[in-house]
């Protein structure tokens, strides 16, 4: 009908497939007081947020205590670089999935592998098993690629604009609080022990029972068409796609220029993940490893909700200036740390200590050099899904962006995993976690930018369409 308001594809981007956010069915502006709370955006954070603490929150709490809590790094680095591999590769096809069978189905199925991942920890922890933890890694690398794709697009692709920092730092904030949870256990379990080791295997009996919920957890969830934002208005992410114009539309993608900026700070914070828990388990105690996995996770909540705070808050009026001005905080507080780290391990690879809270002088170096790697960390995490989220309104297309990138990520982490498994030098990889910081801060910088524009003109085309609507009203409702 051509009184119907319109959000033209140039309007948005001419990469970007037609698009997303629709009036009501009877065509008149949405009323806000019909929204309800299940089908509202927050809900469906906090679903995805709580599966985020089930799953991958979970994970990252076993490999906070350092390599999975294992004694020996190398077979957990092994794993983890193994399972990254094929998270590489189902995160690329993430989009093929959720257009198949939708976004629910495929939050729910990727869930499924993580279990089995901290099953094989608890062999090898308990009778010595090694196959199962590799076994473990491959199911949990299958799934995980397609959880990570699809929560990415939720996290980034539902909420409001004006609300994207905030929602995108409860995501996170759910998935730390794995890590509170995780480390406060470990913390009661093995808070006696003050030498070099592995968790008790008792630790991983909860892991693998919270891990187990989060399938069902997923299926709270609402599909894109269902949800609805604070002003009324629905959110489409058409389904039945043909796989080649899928592939097509990730090719375009990949190439874009926003793609080409965002790519080096993605894999630096893929890179550096394989770099805390191998810190963790070479240097401090099982007790002081349980303390690093619960402050690390306190630390980076923190610093997720201060970044997404800084981009969203009107702090300056302008958004161009809450962006560049946060993005050089983040800039600072990452370079300062790495130079911090880089000397940090120079002197540890000669004295090789042993870091227990009981010797405080020593601990607190080493121990707060860690806590701000997670800072300074947590608040990259928030940022690049920042730039994620607001390079485009639809679901369907922030999942390509979510998968894009995220896969790129994983084949870093991958990498990174991979090398500490060789072993190497803590010193080598700290200089190269600095060295790689240093090659993303341009990219970062003018990818800053890009973002900036493409969200005044995503604006301009949300303004537009309001401004129509408002039109297509009756004059005596007005």
């Amino acid at each position: 009908m051509s009184g119907d308001p319109v959000v033209s594809k140039d309007e948005l981007d001419e990469a970007v497939p037609s698009s997303i956010t629709v009036a009501n069915a009877d065509n008149n502006p949405p009323n806000p007081t019909r929204v309800e709370f299940y089908r509202g955006t927050l809900f469906q954070i906090l679903v995805v947020g709580i599966c985020a603490f089930s799953a991958p929150g979970i994970w990252s709490a076993m490999n906070g205590l350092g390599v999975g809590g294992s004694q020996s790094p190398n077979l957990v680095n092994a794993a983890n670089a193994l399972l990254y591999a094929f998270m590489t590769v189902t995160c690329f096809v993430s989009p093929w999935l959720t257009n198949a069978v939708g976004f629910r189905w495929t939050l729910s199925l990727g869930t499924l592998g993580y279990p089995l991942y901290a099953a094989g920890l608890y062999v090898n922890n308990r009778f010595g098993t090694t196959w199962f933890v590799y076994f473990g890694a491959v199911a949990c690398g299958i799934s995980a690629g397609f959880f990570w794709g699809v929560e990415g697009a939720i996290a980034t692709g539902y909420p409001e604009a004006h609300k994207r920092g905030r929602y995108i730092a409860t995501w996170f904030t759910f998935r730390n609080f794995g890590n509170v949870i995780g480390g406060a256990i470990s913390l009661g379990l093995n808070h006696s022990t003050k030498e070099r080791g592995q968790v008790g295997y008792q630790t991983y009996l909860g892991f693998i029972a919270i891990q187990c919920l989060g399938c069902l957890f997923a299926l709270l969830l609402s599909n894109p068409e269902k949800v609805q934002r604070d002003d009324g208005t629905r959110i489409e992410a058409p389904r039945g796609i043909a796989w080649r114009t899928e592939l097509r539309e990730m090719w375009t993608l990949l190439r874009s220029k926003s793609i080409l900026l965002l790519t080096p700070l993605f894999w630096y914070f893929g890179w550096t993940q394989a770099y805390p828990g191998t810190y963790l388990a070479t240097y401090f105690t099982v007790r002081s490893r349980a303390l690093g996995s619960f402050m690390a996770a306190i630390v980076g909540t923190c610093a997720t909700w201060l970044a997404g705070t800084l981009v969203d808050l009107h702090w300056t009026k302008k958004r161009q200036d809450r962006a560049v001005g946060t993005y050089i905080l983040i800039a600072l507080l990452n370079s300062a740390t790495w130079i911090w780290a880089v000397f940090i391990q120079n002197e540890y690879r000669h004295t090789l200590p042993v870091l227990d809270w009981g010797d405080q002088a020593a601990f607190g170096r080493g121990f707060g050099v860690y806590m701000f790697e997670r800072l300074s960390v947590g608040m990259v995490e928030n940022y690049i899904y920042w730039c994620i989220s607001n390079l485009s309104d639809s679901p369907s297309q922030q999942i390509r962006y979510s998968s894009l990138l995220r896969g790129i990520e994983t084949a870093g982490v991958c990498i990174g995993f991979g090398v500490q498994a060789v072993p190497t030098e803590l010193v080598a990889t700290a200089s190269i976690n600095l060295g790689l910081w240093f090659f993303a801060l341009p990219f970062s910088y003018y990818a800053t930018v890009q973002v900036v524009k493409k969200f005044n003109q995503l604006d301009k085309g949300r303004d537009e369409d309001s401004q129509a609507g408002q039109h297509t009203r009756d004059p005596t409702q007005v």
